[in-house]
């Protein structure tokens, strides 16, 4: 059975700054799956009103962000403004993480995104932000398939995105 009150699929970021502007302020470390070395904003614009990336506890959401939809429970943003929506799904960087319910947060993502800027976040804004993003990229038509869609994400936010190989398989096949 799974410790929910910690991640164990976490990973361990280098260097902790102040809680700065999250566009610029930079995430730093190794990641779980490949070993990928990642140094990115915790925010990246990926498409039009639609943000990725992670969190930090205390980190402050900036006044345009209108809908949340976080994939990682475990740390949350400092929101100083009314929220249209806010979504919390408990989600694993796991290869065996059960992705029933990725299609259902893809609509919602694009649904919210009809009514303003969404961030997508995870941990890292790596693995569980960009299986969703993909699919809602697919849904929306802002790319022909998932292959596209991986393009983007890591042209966008990293190389090291969709690393966990059971969600860049799943997101192959959209």
């Amino acid at each position: 059975m799974t410790n929910n009150s910690v991640d164990p699929t976490a990973i361990k970021f280098e260097g902790h700054g102040s809680y700065s502007d999250p566009t610029t302020r930079r995430l730093t470390g190794w990641t779980a799956h490949g070993g990928f070395r990642i140094d990115v904003p915790f925010m990246t614009e990926i498409a039009p009103n639609l943000w990725h990336g992670g969190v930090e506890t205390g980190l402050i959401l900036p006044p345009f962000i209108d809908h949340v939809l976080s994939l990682y429970k475990w740390e949350e943003y400092t929101v100083n403004h009314p929220l249209k929506s806010k979504l919390t799904v408990e989600m694993y960087d796991a290869t065996d993480q059960d992705l029933e319910g990725v299609e259902e947060l893809a609509h919602w993502v694009n649904q919210a995104r009809k009514t303003g800027n969404v961030l997508v976040h995870c941990q890292a804004g790596l693995n569980r932000s960009s299986l969703v993003i993909a699919k809602a990229l697919v849904l929306n038509g802002d790319v022909k398939d998932g292959i596209e869609a991986t393009r983007l994400i890591r042209e966008a936010r990293s190389e090291a995105c969709l690393c966990n190989p059971a969600f860049e398989y799943w997101v192959s096949k959209l």
